[in-house]
């Protein structure tokens, strides 16, 4: 399968995702309590204009692609959940920002670094599907198996594309959102 059609399944898990993060009702922010001040906290670290919060928020989001990939193997659980919890968390999240603040306080907080973050997401997880499933053909059709060093090499090829992608995304992220969203 061209990897063009994998980057059309990852965009439609992704848009999955975030469908069902625009119908979540807001009321379900009270259930995840416990997880929003685990991020509160986490985020208190995370200082605008500091090169290590923007080392940080680069290894936090390289490592999610890598295990992803790494894990892709099994039933391709790891992309396709990386995706649409990804999908789902932003449209919710912005949902409850809106509701707070404005749309337009959500696309400044969101689309500077996101130009280079949601591709980065894309391509990275597309490539974890491509290879998850060549592994998973690969276990079943001995034809398969020669061909999943090529597939490996080449996916591998689009995954450091999507980790080159997440530098910028974490300077920016790091050095430009907060001036906007102040």
């Amino acid at each position: 399968m061209s990897y063009k059609r994998w980057i059309f399944i990852a965009v439609f898990l992704f848009g999955i995702g975030f469908a069902l993060g625009l119908a979540t009702p807001a009321g379900i922010a009270s259930l995840l309590s416990e997880e929003i001040s685990a991020i509160k906290q986490f985020s208190s670290i995370l200082v605008p204009f500091n090169a290590l919060t923007a080392l940080l928020i680069l290894a936090k989001n390289a490592s999610a692609l890598l295990l992803s990939f790494f894990f892709s193997p099994i039933l391709c659980l790891a992309p396709i959940l990386a995706l649409t919890l990804n999908g789902w968390l932003l449209a919710f999240v912005s949902t409850l920002v809106i509701q707070q603040e404005s749309l337009g306080y959500v696309l400044a907080g969101l689309f500077p670094h996101g130009i280079f973050e949601l591709p980065a997401l894309i391509l990275g997880e597309a490539a974890a599907l491509s290879f998850g499933a060549m592994a998973i053909l690969a276990l079943f059709k001995k034809k398969r198996r020669s061909l999943l060093p090529l597939c490996l090499r080449q996916n591998l090829r689009y995954l450091m594309l999507a980790l080159a992608l997440l530098l910028p995304a974490a300077i920016i992220e790091t050095y430009v959102t907060p001036l906007l969203l102040t």
